[in-house]
């Protein structure tokens, strides 16, 4: 423990003679936020071309989608432990290292393949983000912490509404590789700002890595994700979609089972079923879930040809830019939830965002006829979004020890990532059986849109009674 101690110390001392402002710590980590979750949307703009971009079959190529969901939600929980036990500075670090090989392996190939690794590498560095809450929380003066963190967490979404129209304006004016070769500078930019303004945190938990927990959630996540994102594809009451769902169960019970014999364990499941946690996790799963129907649903309605009454006939580029404002909504509210959490309590802010995210669901149900009308909607709801994203870091930071602070993050993340993965599934198989003929096309009906928007809606309630269920007593709620 000494030896742990003095290096604590070591670490501690020569951070303090190149500790930044508070305010570039977070410009810092707040940029590399927003370019790991730009990687999410990067390749979207050029989906329909991506078989015969990568000489393949449609079912094939939707692997290079696929395989960044997977990698991120495996990679996500293992990079919050280790930046636990080993430095959270020097794993986010590595992290933007996978960002950047995978960019540069997706731009120098053009086979199925290097795509799917390159991809996989890029989607493995979205464990930056809870790294760089937890980095905030370890780093920065206290009056500091709520809003920098609420900031953090909103990248998540600010990532992916801005990356739509700048991916799809250079793939529309440049070659295809060239989305990946600016992602690769992006990645090198942000390693260069980490090394550079960010200290490596003092706060450590000396232990051996629980290699076997990393197994068992990485193939539970692996079945279950799968599952969710091809079940449409294969059929979900296909043999295959069944079993990788049976697989998943099983291997889910058998994991929390060893984590819990084990002295240090990848997830604390004990610290991880407090009802604090607990409720705020799963309350994180419905607000992800809400959260992508802007995503999916939005673009496709500003895109749908005028014809079919309800569309719009915009290009991927002007359609991005009509959804770029949900980003900068994000942003400029999530100061706005750190101050109502320090007031109200994070729970309120999450229930507030929930709530909000419902009406601009239901705006969207009855604001159908003009672009701005589908714009105010959007807005809406990323409001909604930059409230509740921006709460639930404050919610599980509060209920866990300061040495699992990136784990428990990560976790949270995760979480997210499963709502988001899911609502995909949904909203998909709703939009792919509610549909209408336009000549040779087949296409999502204005009834398969109200019936995705009044999913999202439900599952924003959801997340209204699951925050309603945490509890917060004197301590926690201050």
């Amino acid at each position: 423990m000494s030896v742990a101690a003095d290096a604590s110390d070591t670490v501690s001392s020569a951070d303090s003679r190149r500790r930044p402002a508070p305010a570039v710590l977070i410009a810092a980590l707040g940029m590399v936020g927003v370019v790991v979750s730009l990687m999410q949307t990067l390749v979207i703009p050029i989906i329909p071309s991506l078989p015969a971009l990568l000489h393949t079959s449609a079912s094939n190529a939707s692997w290079v989608i696929t395989a960044t969901l997977l990698a991120g939600a495996v990679a996500t929980p293992i990079s919050g432990r280790l930046g636990d036990m080993f430095g959270k500075r020097r794993v986010l670090f590595v992290n933007l290292l996978f960002l950047i090989a995978g960019s540069l392996i997706c731009a120098s190939f053009s086979s199925l393949i290097p795509e799917i690794v390159g991809r996989s590498l890029q989607g493995a560095a979205v464990g930056a983000i809870p790294l760089g809450i937890s980095i905030m929380r370890d780093e920065l003066p206290t009056e500091r912490v709520g809003s920098a963190m609420a900031i953090m967490s909103a990248t998540l979404g600010v990532g992916g509404a801005i990356g739509l129209p700048i991916a799809a304006f250079i793939a529309q004016n440049a070659d295809w590789h060239m989305l990946f070769w600016s992602a690769a500078g992006m990645g090198a930019l942000c390693a260069v700002l980490v090394f550079v303004f960010v200290p490596e945190s003092p706060v450590r938990t000396p232990s051996r890595f629980d290699f076997g927990g990393a197994v068992g959630l990485s193939i539970a996540l692996l079945a279950l994700l799968i599952a969710i994102t091809k079940g449409a594809d294969w059929g979900w009451a296909s043999a295959s979609i069944l079993t990788l769902f049976a697989i998943s169960a099983v291997v889910f019970v058998g994991w929390a089972y060893f984590e819990l014999r084990q002295q240090a364990p990848l997830v604390d499941i004990r610290v991880s079923a407090r009802p604090r946690v607990l409720f705020t996790n799963f309350a994180s799963i419905a607000v992800g879930f809400a959260l992508y129907g802007i995503s999916l649903t939005f673009p496709q309605l500003l895109m749908a040809p005028e014809q079919t009454g309800y569309g719009f006939g915009l290009s991927m580029v002007n359609a991005g830019l009509v959804m770029a404002p949900t980003g900068l909504v994000m942003m400029l509210l999530s100061p706005v939830s750190a101050r109502l959490s320090a007031s109200r309590g994070p729970k309120v802010t999450l229930m507030l965002g929930s709530a909000v995210i419902a009406v601009g669901y239901l705006c969207a149900v009855v604001l159908m006829n003009s672009v701005w009308e589908i714009m105010l909607a959007a807005a809406i709801v990323a409001g909604g979004v930059g409230l509740a994203y921006a709460a639930m870091p404050a919610l599980i930071m509060g209920a866990v020890p300061i040495t699992e602070t990136a784990a428990a993050n990560g976790l949270n993340s995760l979480m997210r990532s499963i709502g988001t993965s899911t609502s995909s599934a949904v909203m998909s198989v709703v939009l792919a059986h509610l549909t209408m003929t336009l000549g040779t096309h087949v296409l999502p009906s204005r009834d398969g849109f109200h019936t995705t928007f009044f999913i999202a809606m439900a599952a924003a309630v959801a997340a209204i009674v699951l925050t309603a269920c945490i509890p917060m007593g004197k301590k926690a709620a201050a």
